[in-house]
């Protein structure tokens, strides 16, 4: 199954982006100690997307790699997506669930640079290593695929869906 994903998105990958578009959209990260409690519940792993305002690379990855995992079936059920904005000082509960801010969130996980992608388990540990900066487009859905992969096999979840 994850061959056939990886064949959508590399489709999607070397599309065209369609300038002024409406920006995508990911769900913000608000609590992760509740996603945590669902990444549990499902045995998913959390993909975080750190982004920041005007950050046209930022708005490439979601649009072209991020949200079509979103909308995949078996991927919906074992990826959870979050963004937390760099620049924002936007109120945020951590994985201990602890009042923070996205900024400061962003700082304390050593996300310096936008975009960068991260995977986390539901204990808040870093499952795979960050994918920072926009790479190639014609791989950078490969390197999505491996650190998702790479997240599930640390957590001990199946790397294919049922």
């Amino acid at each position: 199954m994850l061959r056939g994903l990886r064949r959508v998105l590399l489709i999607l990958a070397c599309l065209p982006s369609v300038s002024g578009a409406a920006p995508a959209a990911l769900a913000p990260a608000r609590d992760l100690a509740a996603d945590a409690r669902e990444l549990r519940a499902r045995k998913a792993v959390m993909l975080v997307l750190y982004s920041q305002a005007d950050c046209h690379w930022c708005e490439r990855v979601k649009a072209e790699f991020l949200l079509p995992l979103q909308k995949e079936h078996p991927s919906r059920r074992r990826i959870l997506l979050r963004e937390v904005a760099l620049d924002a000082d936007t109120a945020l509960r951590d994985f201990d669930g602890r009042a923070t801010t996205q900024r400061r969130f962003a700082a304390a996980a050593g996300a310096r640079f936008a975009p960068t992608v991260a995977v986390y388990g539901p204990d808040g540990r870093q499952l795979a290593e960050p994918i920072v900066g926009f790479r190639l487009a014609d791989f950078y859905a490969e390197y999505v695929n491996r650190a998702v992969e790479e997240g599930l096999a640390r957590l001990g979840a199946p790397s294919r869906s049922d």
